[in-house]
């Protein structure tokens, strides 16, 4: 199949898998939330209120498109639309199986920070473009996270990249296969490892205890204040399909990917993402949200000087250890 083809056919059918499972995670999530405050959730439209993810954007998208007087038009438009073809556009060089992948690059992990690190773009765009102090604070503090947090995430996936030996995304995935993924990483580096990632993972999508750019409580609702309608659901399911394919991003660096202990395949990789989904709702709806200044703390004192180390440790791993890069 030609390589423009192959990767339009399969970036569609991945695109639209990524938004149908947003909807139920969404049902989901609210589900969860509900059992864990002793509430009922969703219950009225569809069996069990599954339908109720479709019902929200038929409201929304029936909402009247308002925009600021003093806005700049132009970036207030494009911002949500970038933000929702940024958070789709890191699933092309992800390998949910051996052979579903849009695009398998040779520098895959480098291709998924780069278009990860977009994402604060749109935001601040937004909150600047909305000429409202509210959501400009917010996109402030999207910068300042964003920034911060980049440092951490790209030292933790560094050490799959030092030990495996590559960039590929594919072709760590494969290196786990090849040695038995569950004890391929060093533990005193690869669990650790994978820990900075997920928190950072969590900033870089604003969920909480790491949503300071939008924090309701003191911001209204942050960059998202003055949008409405179609371009709130875009900034909404932006935030939803960037939490998913870093849960997938996580599950191919650090768990495995399609690999499993029996039968190797797809519903391994997708296992093993909604399970990191999963633990992103848990984690919401257990912790309370950080102080600007804890949020800096925690990146700057603790998971960055950790994260350096940890890529010193791969590195002496590699270099030392008899077999410790094959």
């Amino acid at each position: 199949m030609n390589g423009l083809v192959h990767g339009a056919v399969y970036g569609g059918v991945i695109a639209s898998v990524l938004l149908t499972t947003i909807a139920f995670g969404i049902w989901f999530e609210r589900k969860f939330a509900g059992r864990m405050q002793s509430r009922l959730g969703p219950t009225i439209v569809g069996p069990f209120g599954l339908l109720q993810s479709v019902a929200d954007v038929v409201k929304l998208l029936q909402k009247e498109d308002i925009v600021p007087r003093d806005a700049d038009r132009p970036l207030f438009d494009l911002a949500p639309v970038l933000a929702a073809l940024f958070s789709l556009g890191v699933a092309a060089v992800v390998p949910f199986s051996p052979t579903i992948i849009a695009s398998d690059l040779d520098v895959g992990v480098l291709y998924i920070l780069a278009v990860g690190g977009l994402m604060v773009i749109p935001t601040f765009m937004a909150g600047w473009a909305s000429n409202n102090k509210f959501a400009l604070i917010g996109g402030m503090r999207a910068i300042a996270q964003s920034v911060s947090y980049g440092v951490p995430l790209v030292l933790a996936v560094l050490v799959p990249v030092i030990l495996s030996g590559t960039l590929s995304v594919s072709g760590i995935v494969t290196y786990q296969a090849n040695h038995h993924w569950f004890l391929t990483w060093p533990v005193f580096i690869g669990v650790p490892a994978f820990a900075i990632y997920y928190m950072a993972m969590l900033a870089e999508s604003n969920r909480i205890p790491f949503d300071i750019p939008e924090a309701e409580s003191e911001l209204v609702a942050g960059v998202t204040t003055e949008y409405t309608g179609a371009k709130f659901t875009l900034f909404y399911m932006a935030e939803y399909v960037h939490t998913l394919v870093g849960s997938a991003v996580g599950a191919a660096l650090f768990l495995g990917g399609w690999d499993g202990p029996f039968a190797p395949g797809l519903h391994w990789m997708v296992l093993k993402t909604l399970v990191l989904f999963t633990v992103v709702y848990w984690v919401r709806w257990s912790l309370l949200r950080l102080r600007s200044d804890q949020l800096m703390v925690l990146c700057w004192k603790w998971l960055t000087p950790i994260g350096v180390l940890l890529v010193l440790g791969a590195a002496a791993w590699v270099q030392f250890v008899p077999g410790g890069f094959q």
